[in-house]
This record gives C-alpha cells, sequence and structure tokens, in this order.
C-alpha cells in the first residue's frame, strides 16, 4: 500500500477501541464538509481504511454502509470500483443550534483562545517554510471563499484555506490542531441561523494573510490572523447570544 498524504494521515488515523462505526463516520462526514475529501474522491479501499483505522473489516463495512445510507458514499463494483464520495453530507442545523445553546460563552472564548496560539505558530512557521507552490495554492483557497455561494460551501472553504495556512509550516501537529478546531466550529460559524457572516471582509484578510506569509513578514502575518480570530469568535457568541434570547422568550410567551 502507498504511504498515506498528509491529510490522510489524518484522517483516517487509527482509532481508540471504544470508537467503532459510527467514529469512522463522523470522520469521514467531517473531513468532507471541511474540504478535505471531495465529492468525486475515491476512498481507499476496505482493507486499507481498516488498517489505518485500526478496526475489523465488519466494522469499517458497517460504517460504510451507514455512509451509503446517508446518501453520501456510493459503492460500485468492477475493475475500477470502490467506494465514492457522491455527495455532502447534510447540514446538521439542529446540532449546530443545540451546539450554540450548551456551549458557554466562557467555553467559546476559551476556544478562541487555543485557536489564537496554534494560529500564532503556525503562521509564523508558515511565513518561514512556505513554498511558492503553498502560496499559490493559499491565494486561490483565499478567492474560493468569494465564490462561494452557500454557508456549507463558505465553511469548507475557509476552512480549507486555515488547514493549507497549517500544512504550509509543515508542522503535522499544529496541523491536525487546526483540522480539530475547524471542526468544531467553522461550520457555526457560517451558519445562517441568526445573522450570516460576511464573506468579503473574511476573504480580504485571508488575501492579506497570503500577501503577509508570501513577503515573509511574521509579525504582520500574526497580528492579521489574531485579528481573523478575534472577530469570528466575537460573531460566535453574538451569534450564541442572539439564539438564546429566542430560546428564552419563546419559553416565556
Amino acid at each position: 500500500m502507498a504511504s498515506p498524504t498528509p491529510f490522510q494521515s489524518q484522517i483516517y488515523q487509527s482509532l481508540p477501541e471504544t470508537e467503532r462505526a459510527d467514529a469512522i463516520v463522523n470522520r469521514i462526514s467531517n473531513a468532507i464538509s471541511l474540504g478535505l475529501l471531495r465529492v468525486g474522491e475515491r476512498l481507499p479501499t476496505e482493507i486499507a481504511l481498516s488498517d489505518m483505522f485500526g478496526v475489523a473489516g465488519a466494522t469499517l463495512r458497517e460504517a460504510l454502509a451507514a455512509l451509503r445510507d446517508q446518501g453520501v458514499v456510493e459503492t460500485r463494483r468492477g475493475r475500477n470500483g470502490g467506494s465514492f464520495i457522491v455527495r455532502q453530507p447534510p447540514t446538521p442545523t439542529d446540532a449546530i443550534h443545540a451546539w450554540f445553546l450548551s456551549t458557554s460563552v466562557a467555553e467559546i472564548r476559551d476556544i478562541g483562545d487555543e485557536h489564537a496560539a496554534i494560529s500564532a505558530a503556525t503562521v509564523r512557521l508558515a511565513c518561514e517554510r512556505a513554498e511558492p507552490h503553498d502560496v499559490d495554492r493559499l491565494q486561490e483557497l483565499a478567492t474560493g471563499l468569494a465564490l462561494a455561494s452557500t454557508p456549507a460551501a463558505q465553511a469548507r472553504a475557509d476552512s480549507r484555506f486555515h488547514i493549507e495556512l497549517a500544512v504550509a509550516a509543515q508542522s503535522p501537529r499544529l496541523a491536525n490542531a487546526e483540522v480539530r478546531l475547524q471542526g468544531e466550529t467553522v461550520r457555526q460559524l457560517w451558519t445562517p441561523l441568526a445573522g450570516a457572516l460576511d464573506a468579503e471582509p473574511a476573504t480580504a484578510e485571508h488575501l492579506r494573510l497570503v500577501r503577509a506569509v508570501s513577503q515573509a513578514r511574521p509579525d504582520e502575518a500574526q497580528k492579521l490572523i489574531l485579528a481573523h480570530i478575534r472577530r469570528n469568535i466575537h460573531h460566535l457568541i453574538e451569534t450564541k447570544l442572539t439564539l438564546g434570547y429566542a430560546e428564552s422568550t419563546q419559553e416565556h410567551e
């Protein structure tokens, strides 16, 4: 079996024994939602997936069956067959709404503190280590956010930019942390439940970050990324407070 790519190593890493088919479904669905796996892409073979996830073949087949039932994956037979991603997972609006109601303002701020620490280190290393092709890819992804036409597409474009920025830093640990953080909050950030986030300033901030990285200006890049994350966290808190107020009003009617 060929060596896995950096993204595959993050997506298909071995699962603890307590996690089974549901965890595989969640991890693959999350990777699709973040843009790490794309519609039309073929998943690794069942044998390779079982080996990478560290589960029995029966467990892996149960997970693939669940993804087929959701219409996310399609299994094709024949020489060029396999399991293919055929659509994006449905946006879990109810789950996102529940997240805002159950997550405190202090917890959201704490997520922002962690993201700021990770991103500050990431962007400084990217200024030092990014190759020209990394900068070109970041430029392309920054522009892609402006072209995204739905909240789900905006979330994918946004998360992919930040994950690729971590990849440009050439630190697998930082990239893995960025994937986890994006999985926790990016869909909440772009949900229109209490007012949509404006993609235009986010795109402009991404483009300024790319310019700072390409010109190897770590102090400027760090200042930009911290302001960007601070704005995102403020938006999450505002959304939480708006939804919480609406919920409280309905309870007292």
